[in-house]
């Protein structure tokens, strides 16, 4: 297995250890956890550059890395919600809104085509870690909460239009290749009204 994958897989190990973090509340898990959360979101970063400098693309970490933001963001929300630091319903959007696009993107690959990361998908993680460290030093810093709330506003928004661009993304493709068939399916039939006539 090469660097990146194990990036990758670090990132899917650290999931539990930041909900035990968060959850058990031990000494200083506040601060504990956002070292967690930073410590995870700078692997996918990394995995990612290194996979590009090294020529170390592979099918698994195509797969698995989307998989490890997801369980990353959804564990972080989820133990937010629990410490009552996020409201519920946004932390369902987010999750939903997760789950979907993962659904999109193996429709898509079990299609034959992928679906590009957009620029506002990559905003939107990056939003995402900063709402959910933000929240987590509200515990120690209440003054905090005004900031992580607007941001946790922005990533809701951003998480919203960038599933709709991946969704219009989606559809567009998916249109194209049925009528790429309808074309085919065309030309066969004219090739064997030809070899009829004949």
């Amino acid at each position: 297995m090469n660097l990146p994958n194990s990036l990758t897989l670090l990132r899917i190990f650290l999931v539990p250890l930041l909900v035990a973090v968060l959850l058990t509340r031990v000494e200083n898990f506040e601060l504990w956890g956002v070292a967690i959360l930073l410590g995870a979101a700078l692997t996918d970063w990394l995995d990612g550059h290194l996979a590009r400098r090294r020529g170390q693309v592979t099918t698994l970490g195509v797969l698995l890395d989307p998989i490890a933001d997801k369980l990353l963001i959804i564990a972080a929300f989820v133990s937010l919600v629990e410490l009552e630091l996020a409201p519920a319903w946004m932390v369902v959007i987010i999750v939903g809104r997760e789950i979907a696009v993962l659904g999109l993107r193996t429709i898509a690959a079990a299609e034959g085509f992928s679906i590009a990361v957009s620029e506002l998908g990559k905003a939107k993680m990056a939003l995402q870690v900063c709402a959910a460290t933000l929240l987590i030093l509200v515990i120690r810093y209440p003054g905090l909460r005004t900031w992580g709330t607007v941001v946790l506003w922005l990533m809701v928004l951003s998480a919203l239009i960038s599933a709709a661009q991946y969704f219009a993304s989606f559809w567009r493709n998916v249109d194209e290749r049925v009528k790429e068939r309808g074309r085919l399916h065309l030309l066969r039939r004219h090739k064997k009204q030809d070899v009829a006539a004949q």
